[in-house]
C-alpha cells in the first residue's frame, strides 16, 4: 500500500469525509492548516499548534528557499527535523508570491525573475527548480510553480495565467515522474487557474485531472474576487477533479468560505488569517462574529472570548485580561488569540466531518 493515500470515508450531497495518508502520519479531511511561513508559526511552538487540534501545517518554500536556503535545512536533516514538527508538511511553490510581490517579480513562460528584499540579488525561478528546491526541504506534499493573477485580472492574463500554469505543470510532473514519484516519499498536487472564468477553469480541472497528479490545488481564489464569482469559479472546477483524490482550496481561512466551499466537494484548506488576526487582537466568534479587543466594551467583561470553547485560551483567560493585553501591546497578546483563531477553525471543520457519516466498508 503506497505511504500516499487519499481515503473517502462518506459523502454527504457534495461534502466529503475523507482521511490523507502521509509518510509522517495521516489527517482528517476536511482540514484546515495553518500556515508556518518561515517554518514556525509565528508566537507558536509545535506543542501549542498541536494542541489546538492541528494534524497538518504549511510552510513557504519560497520564503525558505531565500532565507536560510534548501540546501541548508536539507543538510540539517528536511523540514521536519529543522522545526521539529512530527507531522505532516505542506509546501506552497511561490506561485502566490507572484501575485502579492508582483511589483518586485518578472514572469515569463521560463519562470519567474525576482529581486530579494534581503540583498538586493536577483533570482529565477522555474517549475523545475521550483520542485527541486521543495525537494531539499522534504515536505510530504510539494506544490507545482503556478502563476496566479489578481481577482480583477483582464480576460486575457486570466487566460495567459491559465496556459502557462498547465505548461509548467506538465514539467513539473515530468520531472516528478523521473525521479520516482510519490514513491520516494513526495507527493506533487496540480494547480488549478482561471481567474474568474468558468470556461478556463473547467478546462485547467480536465487538463490537470488528465496528467495524474498526486492531489490537486484549486489556486487563484480570495485574491480580490467577489464572493459570488469565487463560487462560481470553484463549482466550474471541482466536479472536474478526480473524486478519489483530495481537493485542496489555497489561501482561504474565513469561516464562511471554509463551510461553503466544504459544501461544494473541498477537502482542505490553508490561511495565514488565523495567526494574522490573533497579531491584529482580532477573534473568531461563532456566527461570522470577530471580537476586537482593544474596543473598550471588553475591559470588564470576565467572560472567555467564546463560552464553550474548549481551547487553552477560553478555558483560562478572560475577555477583560486579553483585552489589557491588547492595549499594552504585549506578545502574549498574539499568541492567545493565535491559540484561539486556530482551535475555532480546527473545530469547525470536526463539526464538518461529524456531518457526514462514514460509509461502511464491504
Amino acid at each position: 500500500m503506497t505511504a500516499f493515500r487519499f481515503e473517502l470515508l462518506g459523502t454527504k450531497g457534495k461534502l466529503r469525509r475523507g482521511r490523507y495518508h502521509t509518510p509522517h502520519g495521516s489527517f482528517e479531511t476536511p482540514c484546515f492548516a495553518p500556515v508556518g511561513t518561515y517554518a514556525t508559526l509565528k508566537g507558536l511552538t509545535p506543542e501549542q499548534v498541536q494542541a489546538t487540534g492541528t494534524e497538518l501545517i504549511l510552510a513557504n518554500s519560497y520564503h525558505l528557499h531565500v532565507r536560510p536556503g534548501a540546501e541548508r535545512i536539507e543538510r540539517l536533516g528536511g523540514l521536519h527535523e529543522f522545526m521539529r514538527w512530527s507531522g505532516p508538511i505542506l509546501t506552497d511553490s511561490g506561485g502566490f508570491q507572484v501575485f502579492s510581490l508582483s511589483h518586485k517579480m518578472k514572469i515569463d513562460d521560463v519562470g519567474v525573475t525576482f529581486q530579494m528584499s534581503i540583498d538586493g540579488s536577483t533570482r529565477h525561478c522555474t517549475p523545475e527548480s521550483v520542485l527541486t528546491f521543495q525537494r531539499q526541504l522534504g515536505p510530504d506534499i510539494a506544490m507545482v510553480l503556478d502563476h496566479c493573477p489578481p481577482g480583477d485580472a483582464e480576460p486575457e492574463l486570466q487566460r495567459v495565467a491559465h496556459e502557462r500554469t498547465l505548461r509548467w505543470a506538465r514539467q513539473a510532473r515530468d520531472l516528478h515522474d523521473s525521479w520516482g514519484g510519490a514513491a520516494r516519499g513526495q507527493a506533487v498536487f496540480g494547480i488549478c487557474q482561471g481567474g474568474t472564468d468558468p470556461d478556463l477553469r473547467g478546462a485547467s480541472a480536465r487538463a490537470l485531472a488528465a496528467m495524474e497528479f498526486d492531489g490537486y490545488a484549486i489556486g487563484g481564489l480570495s485574491v480580490g474576487e467577489t464572493k459570488v464569482q469565487m463560487a462560481t469559479a470553484l463549482d466550474a472546477c471541482v466536479d472536474h477533479l478526480p473524486a478519489d483524490k483530495l481537493r485542496y482550496m489555497m489561501g482561504v481561512g474565513v469561516p464562511e468560505d471554509l463551510v461553503n466551499a466544504t459544501a461544494q466537494g473541498v477537502d482542505m484548506f490553508d490561511c495565514v488569517i488565523p495567526t494574522r488576526h490573533g497579531r491584529s487582537h482580532t477573534a473568531f466568534a461563532p456566527n461570522g462574529k470577530q471580537l476586537k479587543l482593544r474596543n473598550a466594551q471588553y475591559a470588564d467583561d470576565p467572560a472567555p472570548l467564546v463560552t464553550g470553547c474548549g481551547c487553552y485560551t477560553c478555558r483560562n483567560y478572560s475577555r477583560a485580561y486579553l483585552r489589557h493585553l491588547s492595549v499594552a501591546d504585549e506578545m502574549l497578546a498574539g499568541i492567545l488569540l493565535s491559540i484561539h483563531n486556530i482551535h475555532f477553525l480546527q473545530d469547525l471543520m470536526r463539526s464538518i466531518r461529524d456531518q457526514v457519516p462514514i460509509h461502511e466498508k464491504r
